[in-house]
């Protein structure tokens, strides 16, 4: 198998970087096998790569690289139990048209498809629905293959340990090869955001979660200002209200500058995320479309982010501890938006919605022309609160979590540990990230 010398691998928000060793993209199972075997000869670390977007350095490595991309075929379509099997390196964004022509889909996405399936479920990501777990609850079945060489496959109902581990696999089991993904019929979304107050949302949390199969709301910082987002199951024609103007010059140039400008001049941030809530989020707003088409929205710019879930009845006491300690710190500034979302329970051992409903709150600092914005202040205020109140961070994002604190965390962290030590003794799956969640 050839491998490439010099590659450097960066993630999107280019706030990770490495220099692999060396990089190989591998066209088959027997390939990915030889890798591993040379590692082994070589005394080499091997880290898998998906789509490069995880905001944090979990897909980073000195040792070897195997990036997935040319494994992304669709093996199985089987249109009676609405299930498809692919290999793991497919992006999210090739497998929708392809499920379209089959006339299905998957019951729940995140914001961004340029992931691949295998990455999506590693990292443990989620969208909203109180009926939705996290994208893992969507797999029935994947195969692994781990250090030595062995190929595993597991489903509910075969080396059901390992499935209810490797769901969320933070890329250190083995290399996931092929994954099963129970769909759904083909469905269109009409969705609906109108402003309210965080009160307003806070009071009636519930009616709302009732009310909307996908509700989310954007909480505007240093403000009383929130959009809610309802999503839900229409037969309407597509239909848009976007427009380039207010979504791209105003929407994303005109804030760019803007929060460039308040690099130097910190007190603007409150005004900006007030200006904007007045500007682009005071009118109702209606789309629909293809569901896939409405639960991916782009990402703006390059951005710092960290997302705790919580449970989801700590919701109210967290918001306003966090608006508080806004209020009560006026140097400490914060980026609009807060994004809550609300996730249902599970048992895989390392979802942070194991065995309980979950809110996730996700917190944002946008790098206008890349440029940094002071936001540790933040970031450890947020991080505070989210501990104090029983959270688990989203393992994609950055995040100062150690052993420690995941033994505290995660009931079923022994069991995942001695999972990962029996597929791979010599930690070859392991990498800096890693340490600090397993040493």
């Amino acid at each position: 198998v050839h491998g490439y010398k010099g590659v450097k691998f960066q993630n999107w928000a280019r706030t990770y970087g490495c220099c692999p060793e060396m990089y190989y993209q591998p066209t088959s199972v027997e390939e990915i096998r030889e890798v591993l075997a040379l590692a082994r000869q070589q005394n080499k670390r091997v880290k898998v790569v998906g789509g490069g977007h995880s905001p944090s350095d979990i897909a980073c490595t000195d040792g070897f690289m195997i990036h997935m991309g040319k494994m992304n075929r669709i093996l199985q379509v089987d249109k009676e139990k609405k299930q498809v099997t692919v290999e793991a390196g497919i992006l999210l964004a090739d497998l929708h048209p392809e499920l379209d022509k089959h006339g299905l889909a998957m019951s729940n996405l995140g914001a961004v498809s340029d992931v691949t399936v295998a990455g999506v479920i590693g990292s443990g990501t989620h969208n909203t629905g109180i009926k939705h777990g996290i994208l893992s609850t969507q797999v029935v079945a994947l195969t692994l293959m781990t250090a030595d060489g062995t190929i595993l496959e597991c489903s509910e109902s075969s080396n059901v340990e390992l499935f209810q581990a490797a769901r969320v696999h933070l890329g250190c089991l083995g290399v996931i090869l092929s994954l099963t993904l129970q769909c759904v019929p083909q469905f269109h979304l009409q969705e609906t955001s109108f402003p309210s107050t965080l009160k307003e949302v806070l009071d009636n949390l519930d009616t709302h979660l009732k009310k909307s199969e996908y509700f989310r709301f954007l909480w505007f910082p240093h403000s009383e200002n929130v959009s809610v987002i309802y999503q839900d199951h229409t037969n309407k024609p597509p239909s848009s209200s976007a427009n380039w103007f207010w979504d791209y010059a105003i929407g994303f140039y005109l804030l760019e500058f803007l929060l460039w400008i308040s690099t130097f001049l910190p007190c603007l941030v409150g005004w900006i995320n007030r200006f904007f809530f007045w500007f682009l989020f005071t009118g109702k707003k209606e789309n629909s479309n293809l569901s896939h088409k409405i639960f991916t929205y782009e990402c703006r710019f390059k951005q710092h982010v960290q997302d705790w879930a919580i449970p989801r009845e700590k919701t109210k006491e967290a918001l306003l501890e966090l608006k508080a300690m806004l209020e009560a710190h006026p140097k400490v500034v914060a980026h609009y938006p807060v994004e809550v979302r609300f996730t249902r329970g599970d048992d895989i051992l390392l979802s942070p919605c194991f065995q309980r409903d979950s809110c996730y709150m996700n917190i944002i600092m946008y790098r206008p022309y890349g440029k940094d914005v002071p936001r540790l202040d933040y970031w450890l205020a947020y991080e505070t609160i989210m501990k104090k109140v029983g959270g688990r961070p989203h393992w994609a994002k950055a995040h100062n979590c150690t052993r420690k604190d995941f033994e505290k965390m995660y009931p079923a962290f022994p069991k995942f540990c001695a999972i990962r030590e029996k597929l791979d003794p010599s930690g070859m799956f392991l990498n800096a990230y890693l340490e600090k969640v397993f040493y």
